[in-house]
């Protein structure tokens, strides 16, 4: 994933760009396919919420904690030479892309949480939720075409083939999770076990996003690890629980109202620390990943 995903950002596709349009339906397929399994399966929706939420809330703190841990997560540093101009430019047009992608995190989890509160989500609103994403992939994919061409620019047809070659690995996910589930549901006790599934699967999902998180963080792309987990948050809350719904009413589950108001939360933490200082302290990185631990004891470990 990471192979292909290079080759597209080296082919002149931004970094946010990627981080929003792309990676997050390489990231996030597997909640895709776990959703529609669990659905035609007859499977009970409660353990797609689990996963949506084992996954978002992951990705928002953990995820994005630890890399600011090792490696800060300053979004505008200062460039030297001919082309700090053009390139504090583009920071801004990065951090502004952002910002606005934290404000949807709130907007999408604020109105699933809405939708929720009555401890259910029935299929119309399983379509409500559907129409939020789909609007916003909308609105992200005119504002690309918007750029390319008041830049002059067009998309390579290597781009894609290199689509094609993720739809194959997509198609290999379906398999694997679809085994995964059914080896899962034939435990009845313990740890690994169908007691657990929603929270096992989400763990699993979000190692791809923890390779992008590292890697990306590791090469100095902070703008990438953002918009990759935030972009993949929006796969899972409201497109996941959406689909899942469409099949049968979901029953939330016991830890729904804190896992959505610590997705809030850590939405308007980054949001503030990005709009004020540009980039998120190493010490805000240890308090999210604390406040992960934290989900862990509401949600699991009672």
């Amino acid at each position: 994933m990471i192979w292909r995903l290079e080759a597209i950002r080296a082919s002149g596709v931004e970094g946010t760009v990627l981080g929003t349009l792309v990676m997050p339906y390489c990231s996030g397929m597997g909640n895709l396919v776990f959703a529609f399994i669990i659905g035609t399966s007859g499977g009970s929706g409660t353990e797609v919420v689990t996963n949506s939420l084992v996954n978002n809330v992951t990705n928002m703190t953990l995820l994005i904690g630890l890399p600011a841990i090792f490696w800060g997560m300053n979004l505008m540093p200062q460039s030297k030479g001919k082309k700090k101009k053009a390139d504090n430019k583009e920071r801004k047009v990065n951090r502004l892309a952002l910002l606005l992608t934290l404000t949807a995190v709130v907007f999408f989890t604020g109105a699933t949480w809405a939708l929720g509160r009555d401890g259910k989500l029935d299929s119309q609103e399983g379509v409500v939720l559907i129409g939020l994403f789909l609007f916003w992939q909308c609105f992200h994919l005119f504002e690309v075409l918007k750029r390319n061409v008041q830049q002059n620019k067009a998309f390579s047809g290597v781009i894609f083939l290199d689509l094609g070659i993720l739809a194959i690995g997509a198609y290999a996910i379906y398999f694997s999770t679809n085994w995964l589930v059914d080896a899962i549901n034939n435990v009845p006790k313990g740890l690994f076990s169908a007691q657990h599934l929603g929270w096992l699967t989400g763990w699993l999902m979000v190692v791809p996003n923890g390779l992008l998180a590292f890697y990306y963080a590791r090469r100095g792309n902070p703008e990438v690890v953002y918009t990759s987990q935030v972009g993949d948050g929006h796969i899972s809350i409201p497109l996941c629980l959406g689909i899942a719904a469409l099949y049968r009413p979901i029953r939330v589950p016991t830890f729904f109202d804190t896992g959505m108001a610590l997705l809030i939360a850590a939405a308007a933490i980054h949001f503030c620390f990005i709009a004020v200082l540009g980039r998120l302290p190493r010490w805000m990185g240890a308090i999210l990943t604390l406040a992960y631990l934290v989900f862990l004891w509401v949600g699991f470990g009672k």
